[in-house]
């Protein structure tokens, strides 16, 4: 395997999922939902998501938290909810695992797996989330370069996984206005270092929902291949992350905001049974 920084020129595009989804290559994913799966509930929450314009689903059944008193996660019980929001909206899903003992089985039921930004640098659950050959989403690290997102990356790839999406969420720095400070000048740069496609999580990076529409709007712009974005019918009841968490109404504002900016970048939204470069 030749490392990521060494093949210049070449972008890699993929599917996603039964309806194969693009990624890559003109096709820009718009990814919602709720940070976490709550309970049975989330179904709705995902038709709604759906019918506001988003390419796919995201739902956390096991939560990384900063407190061990906070919500943790329905756990396996969170992936029938998963598969039972995909049936009902015909979308992909991503979530997210924290332990090697659960890939296997979040691999089988989920479209992408997500190794979220406290694991970024987990060698062994690298290894075993690359071993599946399921997609995966990784994010970057908020105390981490990118020379090591891409160094992560590399050992998804050195198990045989080749479909992998770089997030670009924030990273911490001495400015507190927001919850990390978005480094919009990673997607760029990654595309200079890497042939993966690169998405922004705004939600992340803003910490506040009357932020993460401009800052979406500011990665598409960009060139980013995406967006993850936490969307809930009743942001204030959210029980992770209610302050980035945007309301449907103004998700789908986001969406129909995108438009413009994309086709002036030469890239349209991914749909559902697209073909990868047409993005619609």
């Amino acid at each position: 395997m030749k490392p990521l920084a060494h093949r210049p020129g070449y972008r890699h595009q993929f599917s996603i999922g039964a309806n194969d989804l693009a990624i890559g290559d003109g096709a820009f994913l718009v990814i919602a939902g709720p940070c976490s799966v709550e309970n049975a509930g989330f179904v709705d929450i995902a038709a709604a998501v759906a019918d506001a314009g988003a390419s796919m689903l995201r739902g956390g059944a096991w939560k990384p938290r900063t407190s061990p008193n906070s919500f943790q996660g329905l756990g396996a019980d969170a992936l029938e909810i998963l598969v039972a929001a995909r049936t009902r909206t015909e979308l992909p899903f991503v979530t997210e695992v924290l332990d090697p003992r659960h890939v296997a089985e979040a691999a089988a039921v989920a479209d992408v797996l997500q190794v979220g930004a406290r694991n970024m640098a987990n060698a062994v659950l690298l290894r075993e989330v690359g071993r599946n050959g399921v997609p995966v989403l990784l994010k970057r690290g908020f105390g981490s370069t990118v020379d090591e997102l891409v160094r992560a990356a590399e050992y998804l790839l050195a198990e045989g996984t080749e479909d992998v999406i770089l997030v670009e969420r924030g990273i911490r720095t001495f400015e507190d206005s927001t919850r990390f400070t978005l480094d919009i000048s990673a997607v760029p740069v990654l595309r200079s270092r890497t042939h993966l496609p690169i998405i922004v999580d705004p939600s992340h990076a803003a910490g506040h929902a009357a932020f993460v529409s401009d800052l979406a709007r500011a990665a598409a712009a960009v060139g980013a291949d995406g967006i993850m974005v936490e969307v809930h019918d009743d942001p204030a009841s959210a029980i992770s992350d209610a302050e980035q968490t945007l309301d449907v109404p103004a998700f789908r504002a986001l969406v129909e905001s995108l438009d413009p900016i994309l086709a002036a970048v030469g890239k349209r939204r991914s749909v559902a049974g697209a073909t990868a470069g047409t993005g619609a």
